[in-house]
């Protein structure tokens, strides 16, 4: 009867979330979660829908952080080529493309800790080429300011990626460059311009169970829930801290993705970095438990992903569809909303 007074709000909007009540949730048998999860994407999305981004590294390598994930750390050796700021023209031939072979959202990842002003601006118009293509923008840049935020919200920017990647308690064996409030700072600057927020996390680092939950609370419990929230499983890179982590199990990962669902009702879940690693059945399992939203294309930043064939053949043996533009006013008063 507890667990059952636990979960009963589930699916409701709310951010009061405790940990125990989260973890009663991830408790659930899996079918009962899988169904609890699809029951409220459906009262709360269009069914069988799948929102399309494409991400471009527009900036790689050389970054002075030192997440223990992540292969564009100055720290480790990866192999990695460096890249400068591309040009704007290359960057919009590339939302062209994305465009062309169906996204509706061009995402513009930059390995920063924080942008210079110099970079912002140049970012700036690249933002205003994809708007003036009709795509909605996202950009990850790292921490910003107050400041900062406000111009890219000047520019037309829609959604501000900035993860928290894992809970409190364990981010200080992923990170140390950054604090979490520092991440949680950035949040708050994003939502204070009227930007949309973008923020999940990456399962598979080493974390506990009550880790991802503690993740999940946090994200649920900030004063606007995310409008997306992307799960990424790690994608272990030779030359990371990480490279020999133990793989995820899969249900545990579908677990993840079913509870994002039923903390945060409204948001897209996106099934993120990771899925080159997963079968069509896993994928199928995470689309059920209420991801409605992937990265579209052959490159996530610096990580392959399924090739856009393979997804549309996905697709089509699941009678999924991707999920059609909102016009600009649209996106605008999503975020002014919150």
């Amino acid at each position: 009867m507890q667990r059952a007074n636990d979960t009963a709000t589930a699916g409701c909007i709310r951010h009061d979330w405790s940990l125990p009540q989260v973890q009663a949730l991830f408790a659930l048998p899996f079918m009962d979660l899988l169904l609890r999860a699809q029951q409220v994407h459906r009262a709360h999305h269009e069914p069988n829908t799948v929102q399309m981004s494409t991400l471009l590294s527009i900036k790689t390598g050389a970054c002075p952080e030192d997440c223990a994930y992540c292969p564009q750390s100055v720290r480790y050796e990866t192999g990695l080529d460096t890249q400068a700021l591309m040009e704007v023209a290359a960057v919009r031939d590339s939302a062209v493309r994305a465009k062309a072979a169906g996204a509706t959202r061009f995402c513009m990842g930059a390995a920063y800790r924080s942008p210079k002003h110099k970079d912002l601006v140049v970012i700036a118009q690249m933002i205003r080429e994809v708007r003036a293509l009709g795509l909605e923008s996202c950009a990850t840049l790292g921490m910003l300011t107050p400041q900062q935020a406000q111009e890219l919200k000047a520019a037309g920017l829609d959604y501000y990626n900035h993860n928290l990647d894992t809970s409190a308690e364990f981010y200080g064996e992923i990170i140390s460059t950054r604090t979490y409030q520092d991440r949680l700072d950035t949040l708050a600057a994003v939502r204070a311009a009227g930007l949309n927020v973008c923020c999940g996390g990456i399962i598979g680092m080493g974390e506990t169970l009550a880790d991802r939950a503690q993740l999940l609370r946090t994200l649920a419990n900030l004063p606007a829930h995310p409008e997306s929230v992307p799960i990424n499983q790690l994608v272990k890179v030779p030359g990371t801290p990480l490279a020999n982590c133990a793989d995820v199990d899969p249900f545990d990962f579908v677990r993840t993705i079913a509870v994002a669902r039923l903390l945060m009702p409204r948001a897209h879940v996106r099934l993120s970095a990771g899925r080159e690693q997963m079968s069509d059945e896993l994928q199928a399992l995470c689309f059920l438990a209420g991801a409605n939203s992937i990265f579209y294309g052959e490159k996530l930043l610096t990580t392959g992903n399924p090739d856009v064939a393979a997804d549309r053949s996905l697709f089509e043996r699941l009678g999924l569809t991707p999920e059609a533009l909102k016009d600009a006013a649209a996106v605008t008063a999503t975020a002014a909303a919150r």
